[in-house]
Parts: C-alpha cells; structure tokens; sequence
C-alpha cells in the first residue's frame, strides 16, 4: 500500500475500543457523523426492543448487551442499526467466495459505499484476544485503508491490490461487511 497524508481525507485515530467509532465517521469522512452519545442511544434502543431481555445484574451498568460501557466496544447489532438510521444497507458478504466478487471498480457514487471489516486482534503478548473495526473506502477515485490504528489513510495502488488485502483478512479470519447506499 502506498501511504497518501491528503488533508481532504478524513481518518480519526483509535481511542480506547471504540474503533466502530472510529470506523464509522471514517467511512461518512465526516467528525461526529456518529458520536459515542448516538451509538450508546442506538445500543439502547435495541435493548428495549429485545424481545427476550437479558435480566439485569450488577454487572449490567458496565456490560451491556450491545455495548460495553467502560472500554467502548459496540457489537454488529449497533452497526447495522446506526448505519439503516442514515440510510444505509449491510450485506454480510459470503466469505467462501472471497473479495473476487465484489464490484470495488464501480464510481464512487455507485451503490457501495464502502466496506467495513471486523479482524480479530491480540493484545498484550497474546493473552487477550478481541475484535477491530476497519473501514475501507473509495475517495477521489483510489481505495484507502483509514484503519484507526494506522498514522495515516493508505492509498491502495488499485481495486486488484484491495482484494488481495480483503482476501487476506478474510484468511485471517476477517469478516467483510459491504456498506451500501440506498437507492
């Protein structure tokens, strides 16, 4: 990957386990397109409208269904539901077909908006195992990677070189999650 230091590409850095956070206002390139007030507000309703409601313990305050109040992390539930609050669709793409079969050549304002991944990550010598949110996205005609752990946003060389990475997350166990716009 070629590394692109653009001031017109929007990229937030990690903080703590919000990288769904993060992932999100990257791929809407926009500060606060979600805040963590929004998604701690979608987290709760999608509790309310649980049908089968967990029973509150002690622990309740802290580890919510959707969400874990002290670090941040937000589960899929959040994501879907926060990206259908601003018009958009999720399709979980079919790992066992690989990233060959996702149209990334199309404009920019084509039907994908982008494509979120969800890579499992091990911290702390390997003893704590856990998830990252990464977003990929298409801007200005060239796909970057704006994971919120990298400095910078880095320019991928074509869609060809996006696939290779996609197919090697999804190797690694990744799951691709295809952000598509409303029409």
């Amino acid at each position: 990957m070629a590394t692109d230091s653009s001031s017109q590409i929007y990229h937030e850095r990690q903080k703590l386990q919000f990288c769904l956070l993060h992932s999100l206002n990257n791929l809407f390139q926009k500060k606060d397109a979600f805040t963590r007030s929004s998604l701690n507000e979608v987290a709760e309703k999608l509790v309310l409208e649980e049908p089968n409601k967990e029973k509150w313990t002690p622990f309740s305050v802290l580890f919510k269904p959707h969400h874990n109040s002290l670090t941040g992390n937000y589960d899929i539930n959040v994501l879907i539901a926060a990206l259908e609050d601003k018009g958009k669709n999720v399709v979980w793409h079919d790992r066992r077909n690989g990233a060959s079969t996702i149209d990334l050549d199309g404009p920019e304002d084509a039907n994908l908006m982008g494509v979120l991944l969800n890579v499992p990550v091990r911290m702390f010598a390997g003893l704590w195992k856990s998830r990252h949110w990464v977003t990929l996205r298409k801007i200005g005609g060239v796909w970057y990677n704006l994971d919120s752990d990298l400095v910078a946003p880095e320019a991928f060389e074509d869609a060809e070189k996006v696939r290779e990475f996609l197919d090697y997350m999804i190797g690694h166990g990744g799951e691709v999650l295809l952000v598509m716009n409303n029409k």
